[in-house]
């Protein structure tokens, strides 16, 4: 090949340029600003967290954490998924409402006072109807029946008119006076008995004896306990026993004692 001079060189370059469309070739200076430019951008986006090039970063480190950690990440799920499932099973928490309650054991003929009874919360179905809500309304009476620790007092269990809560229309509370008072410690309220009147006869007569009424449950006893004449109006309770009777049996019932001895028979339910 024939030696060519520099601008002989040039000038074929020139030519084979301008064929080739790539004319005026790039200078060396400025191919290398434009790199040295993106070189700078791509490591300053490297270091911006907002960059797609730090998105790009944190998705890939969820993902390989995930990656790493299937079992754990399955476990949390299934942790959720039973939360929100127990939440959704688990019926709302009821309304409570506050009652009057025995602090101890009260036995029968207990005169009340504000320091047996507690106050708690128990759900409104748990509050029976009937059931004494006030402190001042037991203060002072006496109770007809054992109310245990804990048991919501109501007019049923005290002396009173409420003894009588729950009986037939026309039943009326008799007191009665037995004719043995020691036999009136094999009662108690709630009992069914059969009341007997033995008549006095004469001498040469046979006492006679019949059925008064019966079965009638027992409401009260003197053998209970309490203050003389604080329900009967009466100073002398011994032997005497409150039953209640029908209209029918309270009218053979009442000053059936006038007319000879009382007695009671237990009778079984």
């Amino acid at each position: 090949m024939p030696h060519m001079s520099r601008s002989a060189l040039l000038a074929r370059a020139e030519r084979s340029s301008r064929a080739a469309g790539t004319w005026p070739p790039i200078s060396p200076s400025r191919s290398l600003q434009p790199h040295s430019r993106s070189r700078t951008s791509s490591r300053f986006n490297r270091g911006r967290p907002g960059g797609r090039s730090g998105q790009r970063g944190r998705r890939t480190g969820f993902g390989s954490w995930i990656a790493r950690n299937r079992r754990l990440a399955v476990a949390l799920l299934l942790c959720v998924a039973a939360g929100i499932a127990v939440q959704e099973l688990t019926p709302a928490s009821e309304q409570q409402v506050s009652v009057l309650v025995a602090a101890r054991d009260l036995p029968t003929g207990t005169h009340l006072t504000a320091a047996d009874f507690t106050t708690v919360e128990v759900p409104p179905n748990l509050a029976s109807s009937g059931a004494l809500d006030s402190v001042g309304a037991l203060v002072g009476r006496q109770l007809a029946s054992p109310l245990g620790k804990g048991q919501i007092p109501s007019e049923t269990s005290l002396l009173g008119p409420g003894l009588l809560i729950g009986a037939p229309v026309g039943s009326a509370a008799v007191p009665l006076r037995m004719a043995d008072p020691s036999s009136i410690q094999l009662l108690s309220p709630g009992q069914l008995v059969s009341v007997v009147l033995t008549a006095a006869g004469s001498y040469d007569e046979s006492r006679q004896s019949q059925v008064l009424a019966g079965p009638v449950p027992v409401l009260w006893t003197s053998a209970q306990g309490g203050k003389p004449g604080e329900w009967l109006g009466t100073g002398d309770t011994d032997g005497l026993v409150v039953v209640a009777a029908d209209p029918q049996q309270a009218e053979k019932l009442a000053g059936a004692s006038t007319q000879g001895k009382l007695f009671f028979v237990l009778v079984s339910p």
